[in-house]
């Protein structure tokens, strides 16, 4: 068996490292196939980024089989853009850019992962995590959700592959919407975001694992 690396659309294969490899072993293989700097990109495994390169592989679970996320370093997907350098940042144009980025979490992705949910299986869609929408109604569904309930095994997982890459990528946003040091408000208003983001990727993730076990 293989690990198979997401970079882009490409999907690449590398043989499964030792169990006691280190981490930065398997980024400098990536690396030269790519021909990217080898701390140019993220790597990326079950919805947390890999951090210590000098961690063996087995503490971040990777075995045969097991996909990883390659975000960063010029690969052909969008990538997170700086807050812009043009006019001076300030605490209030900070938190607008974190509230900017969670509405469209909100009003794009988690109806998607609803209704995702709901074709897997009617009862992960009752755990819902984070805010909820003020009204009873639900949100309508998007167009790539309609006739979820009859998608087939291989169209479920093209679609948990895109949400997933695309809650990645807003945690990746939220990541580069650096705080100054003194403003507490933007730091927490981040913060909250990251974990709403974060809950609902885990959210999609978790699911997606426990159709695999049944």
């Amino acid at each position: 068996m293989s690990v198979v690396v997401k970079w882009g659309r490409e999907r690449l294969h590398f043989p499964v490292p030792p169990p006691d490899a280190k981490l930065g072993q398997l980024r400098q293989e990536i690396a030269e196939y790519t021909q990217l700097p080898a701390h140019s990109f993220k790597l990326i495994h079950a919805g947390a980024v890999m951090k210590d390169d000098n961690a063996p592989v087995s503490a971040y679970g990777i075995k045969g089989g097991s996909t990883i996320a390659l975000v960063g370093g010029g690969e052909p997907i969008k990538t997170p853009s700086k807050p812009s350098e043009k006019a001076p940042r300030t605490e209030e144009s900070t938190i607008s850019q974190i509230r900017s980025e969670l509405d469209k979490v909100r009003s794009t992705l988690r109806p998607d992962v609803d209704s995702f949910l709901s074709a897997l299986a009617p009862a992960s869609a009752a755990a819902h995590v984070g805010p909820e929408p003020t009204t009873t109604a639900l949100p309508p569904k998007p167009a790539s959700a309609a006739g979820s309930g009859a998608r087939r095994p291989a169209d479920l997982a093209q679609e948990h592959t895109r949400l997933g890459e695309l809650l990645l990528q807003s945690l990746l946003r939220l990541d580069a919407m650096n705080s100054e040091g003194e403003w507490d408000a933007a730091r927490s208003e981040r913060k909250a975001a990251v974990k709403e983001v974060q809950a609902l990727l885990d959210r999609l993730d978790g699911a997606w694992r426990a159709r695999a076990r049944k």
